[in-house]
This record gives C-alpha cells, structure tokens and sequence, in this order.
C-alpha cells in the first residue's frame, strides 16, 4: 500500500479528463505533506486510471489526465 493511495482513490473516482489540484488539496485529500518522493509513487497512479500531467511549483498546482 502506497502513501498516496488516498489520492489515488480520490483521483480514480473523478470523472473528468483532465483536472488540477493544488498542492494544498493534494495534501489535504492524501493526509500527509506533498514531498519530492511524490515523484516517485506518481507512476502508481497509471493502476487508477490516469497519469500525472503537468506538476507546476511556480502555481503549486498538478494536473492529473485519465488514461485514454
């Protein structure tokens, strides 16, 4: 089990094609503070159904795409 699966739960149930989130909500939502090991564990988000797209530090905002 990863520590980001509460997102991960949380983006697989959006319906969207594509949506962002800030990094406050990512936080929010996954229960722990966004590090650079969230790097790392993105790829775990492909079993979900979507990928992580654009990550920006200047808006802190990720943007997340479903997998086509």
């Amino acid at each position: 089990m990863s520590k980001y699966n509460p997102l991960w739960e949380y983006v697989a149930k959006n319906t969207s094609q594509s949506f962002r989130l800030t990094f406050e909500e990512i936080e929010s939502i996954a229960g722990i503070p966004l590090d650079h090991s969230f790097l790392k564990y993105k790829k775990e988000l492909a079993e979900y159904g979507y990928e992580v797209g654009k990550i920006s530090l200047k808006e802190r905002t990720v943007v997340f795409n479903k997998l086509v």
